[in-house]
């Protein structure tokens, strides 16, 4: 296979990438964690961004335990919230990781944000981080408001799995999901596996890594949503991918079996961007009109577009 065709060419996202590596190198699965995760923390700092004006934040612990942050932008239209879940392969990410990202879609989408910090692998494997942020979701629905539920990455997977978890308890509020660069399950030897096994960002090897960081049990479709039997019923979706990145397939594929059940789905592949693009929005001409699509689409869920 061509190099060529494991890169993109858009300027911005290659700059980003080529900075990401000075803080984060491409083999950081092999250090130990305390270093991934200080690695990470230097990653995320590095594209900091200014808080929207008005918007304040309030850190609280759900259950006594969880860490949650909640965003209020200065206009608020719409008594449904948003629940975010960050990225990070279950092994990194903080509060602190996506601040940024999440003040910028609750003030886009003039609604109430809650991000929660789950329990990370290898110290807490599965379920520790799906039970995290259940209990956050039953503890957000419990006063009636609406629910869309977003995450990136490994978040993706868990607001995924949570949904699936709703459903078989048969539990309402749910009003939307949106998974950007998921992963889902995918079988790791085929589709975007394959294709881009070496892709700049996230390889095949790493997403591998990273499951058997949080050893999920394989036959559990909450861990690995792609393995559902069932999407009748689910919420109505925003699914976005990047071209670049092993986990593509995976959001593809949940976007059409959500599809074929009924659900309504908007699936959207970023044509030149890598993993992790959300943190190049400021730098990149194809991240800033995904992040855009993201907003307008939250926005779009939580009725207030």
């Amino acid at each position: 296979m061509t190099t060529d065709r494991l890169f993109p060419t858009e300027p911005g996202i290659l700059a980003f990438h080529k900075r990401c590596e000075e803080f984060y190198p491409a083999d950081a699965v092999d250090a130990p964690i305390e270093q991934q995760r200080r690695w990470y923390d230097a990653l995320c700092a590095e594209f900091d961004a200014p808080s929207p004006q008005g918007l304040t934040r309030q850190d609280e612990k759900v259950g006594g335990r969880i860490p949650v942050r909640r965003y209020r932008p200065a206009e608020i239209t719409t008594q449904t919230r948003i629940f975010y879940i960050h990225g990070g392969g279950f092994v990194v990410g903080s509060l602190e990781s996506h601040d940024a990202i999440c003040a910028e879609i609750a003030h886009a989408a003039k609604a109430e944000l809650v991000s929660v910090d789950y329990r990370l692998a290898p110290e807490h494997v599965w379920p520790a981080a799906f039970e995290d942020c259940f209990e956050v979701l039953i503890s957000l629905l419990a006063d009636g408001r609406p629910l869309v539920i977003a995450g990136d990455s490994a978040g993706g997977n868990l607001a995924a799995g949570i949904v699936l978890k709703a459903k078989a308890e048969a539990i309402g509020g749910i009003v939307g999901q949106v998974l950007i660069y998921p992963g889902l399950g995918g079988d790791l030897v085929s589709g975007s596996y394959a294709e881009m096994a070496e892709a700049p960002g996230l390889s095949t090897a790493d997403v591998a890594y990273y499951r058997d960081v949080l050893k999920a049990p394989a036959d559990s479709a909450f861990a690995h949503p792609l393995k559902a039997e069932d999407f009748s019923g689910l919420p109505p979706a925003y699914i976005t991918s990047a071209h670049f990145d092993p986990l593509r397939d995976d959001a593809a594929l949940y976007a059409q079996r959500l599809i074929a059940a009924g659900a309504n789905v908007t699936y959207r592949d970023e044509p030149q961007m890598i993993h992790a693009w959300l943190r190049a929005r400021t730098m990149s001409e194809g991240a800033r009109e995904g992040f855009r699509q993201i907003c307008l689409a939250v926005s779009g869920l939580v009725g207030t577009l």
